[in-house]
C-alpha cells in the first residue's frame, strides 16, 4: 500500500493539509508499523462534500445496478483475501489462524448477508390505501473501532451501499490500514467516485468534526458507550440518526439441566478469551449455581492455564492486546479484582513466558466474584472471565439482567429449557448452547449497548427513510 498517508475522497488519493502524523503500533512488538496523517475538520468537509455530491445521482441507482456493485466489491476482497489478512494481524493483533478464519472473512459474510437482503428487499410496496416507499437517508458518517475492523466497516458500508446511502468512514487510528485497503478495493470494484471515502485520525476532532456536520444524515458508530455519547450529543445539533452498537458486560448461564457440564464451561471460558477478550459481546460473567461451581471454576482454570498466548504470527491461540492503552487498563482492572475480594485462581497482571515485548496477557479467571464488584460491572474487554454463583434461576436471570448493558446473553442447558431462560434476558441478541451468530441475524443492543441493529436485512433498514405517499 503507497497511500498510508494520503485519505481517499472523490474517488482519489489525495493529500491532507495536515502535516501531523499517527504511528500505528505493532501490539506484537511494540515497534511502529507505519503512520498515517491525523485529519483535520477541513479534511471532514471535503469528504462530506465529496459524498453529498455523489448521493445526488447514487440515491436513484437500481437495485440491480447495487447488486452488481456488490458482487464486484466481493470479487475485489477475494483477490486481496492475503493482504487483509496479514494487515490485521500486524496492526491489531490477532493471531493469523483467527484473521483469516474470522477477522477477515466476516467481511466477505456481511457483504453476502447485505446482498442477500438486497435482493428480497421491496423498497416500495402498497399498504393500505397508501403507498410505502423506503428511501436512503443520504450522507452517513461512520466511525468504527479497532478489535474487529473489518467486521465493523463492513456491515456498515454494504448496509449503506445496498440502500443507496453515500458515506464517509473514519476508522479507528489503531487498526486503520484495513480501511485503506477496503478503499483500494472499492476503487477496483467500480464503486463510484465519493459513495466511500475514508479520513484518518483522532476522534474528538474527526469524528466530532463528522458527528456535528449539518450535511451528514446519519452517524453510525460503534466502540465505547463513553465515545457513543459524545457521539450523540454532538449530532443532536443537527437532529440527525444516531446508531450505535456499545459496549457489553454479557452473562452466560449455565442452567443445572445442561448435557455436559464441562464442555459448556470450557467452550464458555474458550469464547470470554477469544480475539484476547476483545469483543464487545463476550461472554465475562459465568453464572454458575452452588451445585456445580466449585466444578465450573476447576474447568475454567484449567481451559485459561491450556490457553497458549504468544506472536499472532505463531502457532498460539491468543495474541496480544491491540494497544497500550487498553493493555494497561486491563492490568488495572485485574488489580482491582484482587483488591475488591475475588479470588485470582488463573492468570494475573504477570506477563506470558516468553512475552517479554508486546502487549500481552494472561488469560485470567477470578472466582468467588460477586455481581457489585467493579470486574463483574465494567467492561474490561480483555481477556478475564468473572465466575459468579446462583443460588436458583430466578437469581441467575436477575443477575444477568443487573447491569446497566444489553448486548448479548448466553445460556447453556435443555434446550427448550434454555429458550425459555433466553426470552427473560434484556438483550439484543442471546445465544443458546454455543451456537453461532446465525445468518442475518440482527445485532445490537438494549440499554447502554446502544441502539438500532446492523447485518442482513436489519443493517439495510437502519439505513433508509420511510415514505408514505397518500393519493386520492
Amino acid at each position: 500500500m503507497n497511500n498510508d498517508l494520503n485519505f481517499y475522497i472523490n474517488g482519489e488519493w489525495v493529500k491532507s493539509e495536515s502535516n501531523e502524523l499517527i504511528d500505528v503500533i505493532n501490539p506484537a512488538n511494540e515497534e511502529v508499523l507505519g503512520r498515517i496523517t491525523a485529519g483535520t475538520k477541513e479534511d471532514i468537509n471535503n469528504a462530506v462534500k465529496s459524498a453529498l455530491s455523489a448521493f445526488s445521482s447514487f440515491q436513484y441507482t437500481s437495485k440491480v445496478e447495487r447488486i452488481e456493485l456488490l458482487n464486484n466489491i466481493i470479487t475485489e476482497y477475494e483477490n486481496r483475501y492475503d493482504d487483509f489478512v496479514k494487515i490485521i494481524t500486524k496492526e491489531m493483533g490477532a493471531p493469523i489462524w483467527l484473521s483469516e478464519k474470522a477477522q477477515a472473512s466476516t467481511g466477505i459474510k456481511n457483504i453476502h448477508e447485505t446482498l442477500d437482503a438486497l435482493k428480497d428487499y421491496q423498497f416500495e410496496r402498497p399498504e393500505g390505501d397508501y403507498t410505502l416507499i423506503k428511501e436512503p437517508i443520504g450522507v452517513i458518517g461512520m466511525i468504527t473501532p479497532w478489535n474487529w475492523p473489518m467486521n465493523q466497516i463492513t456491515t456498515k458500508v454494504s448496509a449503506a451501499l445496498a440502500a443507496g446511502c453515500t458515506m464517509v468512514l473514519k476508522p479507528s487510528e489503531i487498526s486503520p490500514f484495513c480501511a485503506m485497503l477496503l478503499a483500494e478495493v472499492f476503487d477496483k470494484a467500480g464503486v463510484p467516485k465519493g459513495v466511500f471515502n475514508v479520513v484518518n485520525g483522532y476522534g474528538p476532532i474527526v469524528g466530532a468534526a463528522l458527528s456535528e456536520h449539518p450535511d451528514v444524515a446519519m452517524m453510525s458508530f460503534t466502540g465505547s458507550t463513553r465515545a457513543g455519547i459524545a457521539v450523540a450529543q454532538a449530532s443532536a445539533v443537527s437532529v440527525k440518526r444516531v446508531h450505535q452498537e456499545l459496549g457489553g458486560k454479557s452473562s452466560n448461564i449455565i442452567l443445572d439441566d445442561v448435557a455436559d457440564l464441562e464442555r459448556s464451561v470450557k467452550g464458555g471460558a474458550g469464547h470470554c478469551f477469544l480475539n484476547s477478550g476483545q469483543s464487545c459481546n463476550a461472554p465475562t460473567k459465568m453464572l454458575v449455581s452452588a451445585k456445580n461451581y466449585d466444578k465450573a471454576v476447576e474447568v475454567a482454570v484449567n481451559t485459561a492455564n491450556n490457553t497458549s498466548v504468544g506472536d499472532p504470527m505463531g502457532e498460539f491461540r491468543i495474541g496480544p492486546i491491540a494497544n497500550k492503552a487498553q493493555y494497561e487498563k486491563i492490568l488495572k482492572m485485574i488489580e482491582i479484582g484482587i483488591e475488591e475480594g475475588a479470588s485470582l485462581v488463573a492468570g494475573g497482571i504477570e506477563k506470558p513466558e516468553g512475552c517479554d515485548k508486546g502487549y500481552y496477557i494472561k488469560p485470567t479467571v477470578f472466582a468467588n466474584v460477586t455481581n457489585d464488584m467493579t470486574i463483574a460491572k465494567e467492561e474490561i474487554f480483555g481477556p478475564v472471565l468473572s465466575i459468579i454463583k446462583y443460588e436458583n434461576e430466578d437469581e441467575a436471570i436477575k443477575i444477568a439482567n443487573d447491569t446497566e448493558y444489553g448486548l448479548a446473553g448466553y445460556v447453556q442447558g435443555e434446550p427448550e429449557h434454555a429458550k425459555e431462560v433466553a426470552r427473560k434476558i434484556r438483550a439484543g441478541q442471546v445465544i443458546i448452547n454455543g451456537g453461532a451468530r446465525g445468518t442475518g441475524a440482527p445485532f445490537g443492543g438494549y440499554k447502554s449497548s446502544g441502539n438500532g441493529r446492523e447485518h442482513g436485512l436489519h443493517g439495510l433498514e437502519e439505513c433508509l427513510e420511510t415514505k408514505a405517499v397518500i393519493a386520492p
